[in-house]
C-alpha cells in the first residue's frame, strides 16, 4: 500500500528581487495540492503547502530532508515534489555538467553577493539529488518542475502582456559570462542523473526555453501546470502520463505557447518496484522512448 508525503512550493514573491515578482506560482502550488488529494490518494495532512514567504531555501530542504527520512524509516513509498518559481543558472563548481553550467531554483530569500547569487540562498540541482539518491529503488518520487533554467529561447510571444517568463537570469554581466557559452541539452535536471532513473521528472519546458506565467481563467497559472492539472483531472485516471502529456503538449502549442514539457521515466527500471506497490494502470510504467 502506498504511504505518500508532498511538497508543493509556489514562489510569487522574492524578498530582494521585488522587480522579479511572479503571479501565477502560488495558485500553481495550491493546484497542485488539490489534484494530489482529488486524484492521487493524498490526505491534507501528508501534503506541506510552501509558499512566498515560508518557501526559503533552509524550510525547502528541511521538509525534504523530513520527506526523505521518513523514506528511508519505511514511513512513505510515494514522495512528490512540485515547484513553480523562477529558476536560473550558476557555473558548475564541481566540474558534473559537461556544460559547465548547473540548473538552479530560487526561493524566496534568494540573493545575490558580489554580482553573484548567494549559494546560501539558492537551491542548486546537485542539493536536490543528493537528498534523492538516498532513496531505494522501491520509493517512487514524482518531480513536477514548472520553471526554467535558460532565457537563451526566448521569443516575442514569451513576452505578451498576459505571459511572464519563470526565469531569472545571473545578476551581472560577468556571472552571465561566466555561463554563457553552455551548450544546449534537453532537458534532463540532475535529478534524473547517477542513480535516479528509476523515478519521474516533469519538467516545464525543454532545455533553452522558457515556462511562463499566464493569465488563463481571469486568474494567473503556470501555463504548464495548468493544462497538466486539467487534463489530469479530465482523464480521471485512465489515461498514461505519456497520454497526459501528448494531451498537454497539445494543449500548450494551440494556444502559441512556445515550451515543450518533458517528462523523463525509466519503464525497465520502475517495473518491477510499481508492480511491487501495486500502482493503478493510471500511473502504470512508461516507454522509455517519449515523443519530443
Amino acid at each position: 500500500m502506498l504511504q505518500r508525503t508532498a511538497l508543493c512550493v509556489g514562489i510569487n514573491r522574492y524578498q530582494n528581487f521585488p522587480q522579479a515578482s511572479l503571479s501565477g506560482c502560488v495558485q500553481d502550488a495550491q493546484d497542485m495540492a488539490s489534484l494530489l488529494k482529488d486524484m492521487l490518494g493524498f490526505e491534507a495532512s501528508n501534503i506541506c503547502l510552501m509558499t512566498d514567504e515560508s518557501a526559503t531555501k533552509a524550510n525547502i530542504l528541511r521538509e525534504l530532508k523530513r520527506m526523505v527520512e521518513g523514506a528511508l524509516a519505511k514511513k512513505y513509498n510515494h514522495l512528490v515534489l512540485s515547484f513553480a518559481g523562477h529558476g536560473t543558472q550558476v557555473p558548475d563548481l564541481n566540474l558534473d555538467e559537461f556544460d559547465r553550467a548547473d540548473e538552479a531554483f530560487c526561493p524566496h530569500d534568494l540573493a545575490a553577493t558580489s554580482g553573484r547569487w548567494d549559494r546560501d540562498h539558492l537551491i542548486v540541482d546537485d542539493e536536490f539529488h543528493d537528498l534523492f539518491v538516498l532513496l531505494p529503488p522501491t520509493v517512487i518520487l514524482e518531480v513536477y518542475l514548472d520553471t526554467s533554467h535558460s532565457g537563451a529561447g526566448l521569443r516575442a510571444a514569451d513576452l505578451l502582456l498576459d505571459r511572464r517568463p519563470r526565469y531569472l537570469p545571473p545578476p551581472s554581466v560577468e556571472a552571465f559570462r561566466e555561463i554563457e557559452y553552455r551548450r544546449a541539452r534537453s532537458a534532463h535536471i540532475k535529478l534524473m542523473e547517477k542513480g535516479l532513473s528509476h523515478h519521474i521528472l516533469w519538467t516545464a519546458c525543454k532545455e533553452g526555453q522558457v515556462a511562463v506565467d499566464t493569465f488563463i481563467q481571469d486568474s494567473w497559472h503556470g501555463a504548464f501546470t495548468y493544462h497538466f492539472c486539467r487534463e489530469a483531472r479530465a482523464s480521471a485516471n485512465h489515461l498514461s502520463r505519456a497520454k497526459i502529456l501528448a494531451k498537454v503538449r497539445s494543449d500548450l502549442s494551440h494556444a502559441h505557447f512556445t515550451q515543450t514539457p518533458q517528462l523523463d521515466c525509466e519503464a525497465i527500471t520502475r517495473h518491477a518496484a510499481l508492480k511491487a506497490l501495486e500502482v493503478p494502470p493510471s500511473v502504470a510504467p512508461l516507454p522509455t522512448e517519449m515523443p519530443t
